[in-house]
């Protein structure tokens, strides 16, 4: 009697479980980690290699090019329920449909979102890398043959765009649709997210010594972080909001342009082609180049900016008025209000728009003054952005960018990391971009504005800053000199 009991409530919660995937159908990445944990639980004698193996099948990732490198897909002994066959088949398929929507792609905890193929497939070239002693196709199976593909494609038709973009969910909070802002690269941002993070989890994997983590726990440990009170200046581990400047220290450039080339060549060799002539080398190596240099400023020199659909942004109210580029100023601020930093993305998005209610209904203005705002979670909030002017610095909107930190920072000081994020690459990235000039002069709030922004212990740190400047009154022109 007992043992019919038991059978009978297993086989309820089998059938809970499955149709609970199956009707949810949201694609965060904690819901996929949570159906990649119920399948470790359900065969618990599988290794990682294994996991990785059949939700590569199940995802029908098992081309030639794939297979030359991870080998062959399969079960591996695994049992899968159907409907959580279909789940994960659906959440690691990449792909683009017509109308702008792509699919494949996971909303993570720090907001932004990420493509699991290629993830998936750098995680497990780090387990298998791991028992071959060297690193297995890591990079032409997370990034190298998307960027082929896409710079290629831009150099046959040029109106096409090289990279991105990125998008928009439908809900944050429980995400189903994931829509393009504008016309798709053949590698978008979520793509690019996912490749830098399946470059960084497959490297640890082959470094890391003792017994590997489950594929769960690897995942939790790197989406499912908690910061303290210090930030990122104290993360021990690689996590979600570091990826940029992790992808940074493992990657240099020329060597991945090389990684780009020799996936091109794999796929013409895989699919029968003859081998390139010296002249289609040399023309392939400067398409591959061009690319290059626009892959690493746009996502390993420009800091990563969360965009207003991603903080739940209400429109902007009346007619917004278009800067005129190149600027000649930062404005740094600090909040006040909010006065605590802001250490997730939930409660940065909170701030933001709790920052914008008050600019709207209590100030009379048509959006959020700042151009930009800096959190403590690891990332660069939009604001009013690169284009339209803002509501920061009164007297002086036109001239310059208006950059805040969530916090009061009269008698502290922002975390380094986030420090960094605005004073080396945001600022580096607007110069890169045509948005600042070169000789851009830097300054802090009061020193233009009847304020104590952005408080006193800020404003002395931000003295040493590079283009750092101060009102120079000996000349009548109103320029701005360097100290």
């Amino acid at each position: 009697m007992m043992a019919h009991q038991w059978t009978w409530t297993l086989a309820l919660l089998v059938v809970w479980v499955s149709t609970c995937i199956e009707a949810s159908s949201l694609w965060h990445m904690n819901d996929f980690i949570k159906a990649v944990e119920q399948l470790e639980d359900g065969n618990p004698q599988l290794a990682p290699l294994a996991v990785l193996r059949s939700l590569r099948g199940a995802a029908g990732l098992n081309d030639a090019f794939i297979q030359h490198f991870l080998g062959n897909a399969s079960s591996g002994g695994l049992e899968m329920d159907a409907s959580l066959s279909d789940y994960m088949g659906k959440a690691v398929r990449h792909r683009v449909t017509e109308d702008g929507r792509e699919q494949g792609v996971a909303l993570t905890s720090d907001g932004t979102t990420v493509a699991l193929k290629p993830l998936l497939l750098g995680i497990e070239a780090g387990f298998l890398s791991k028992t071959k002693g060297h690193v297995v196709g890591l990079y032409q199976l997370t990034l190298a043959k998307d960027l082929g593909l896409s710079f290629k494609h831009v150099h046959r038709s040029p109106l096409s765009p090289r990279l991105g973009p990125d998008g928009c969910w439908d809900n944050v909070t429980s995400p189903k649709v994931f829509t393009l802002s504008g016309s798709p690269s053949l590698i978008t941002t979520a793509q690019v997210n996912g490749g830098m993070d399946g470059v960084i989890l497959g490297m640890e994997i082959f470094v890391q010594s003792g017994h590997p983590l489950k594929l769960s726990s690897l995942l939790k440990a790197y989406y499912c972080h908690r910061l303290e009170n210090e930030g990122l200046d104290v993360v021990q581990h690689p996590i979600s909001p570091q990826r940029r400047e992790k992808f940074r220290e493992l990657i240099v450039p020329p060597l991945l342009a090389r990684q780009v080339v020799r996936s091109i060549n794999l796929r013409r060799r895989l699919k029968g082609h003859p081998k390139m002539q010296v002249k289609e080398k040399k023309q392939l190596m400067a398409v591959v180049n061009k690319g290059m240099k626009e892959f690493v400023f746009q996502y390993m020199n420009c800091p990563a900016i969360i965009p207003r659909c991603a903080w739940d942004a209400e429109p902007y109210r009346g007619t917004p008025t278009l800067l005129s580029l190149p600027l000649s100023f930062m404005y740094i601020h600090h909040t006040s209000t909010p006065s605590q930093p802001c250490l997730t993305f939930e409660q940065c998005a909170a701030d933001m728009r709790s920052m914008q209610r008050f600019h709207q209904e209590d100030r009379g203005w048509d959006d959020i003054g700042y151009s930009f705002v800096a959190g403590s979670d690891g990332y660069i909030y939009e604001g009013r952005g690169w284009h339209w002017q803002g509501a920061h610095t009164y007297g002086h909107n036109s001239r310059g960018y208006g950059v805040a930190f969530i916090g009061d920072y009269s008698s502290r000081l922002p975390s380094q990391h986030s420090m960094g994020l605005v004073r080396d690459q945001l600022a580096s990235c607007a110069v890169g971009g045509g948005r600042l000039v070169g000789n851009f002069t830097l300054q802090g709030h009061r020193q233009v504005v009847n304020t104590l922004c952005p408080g006193d212990a800020f404003y002395k740190e931000i003295q040493g800053w590079e283009h750092f400047g101060v009102w120079d009154s000996v000349t009548s022109s109103g320029h701005y000199v360097d100290t």
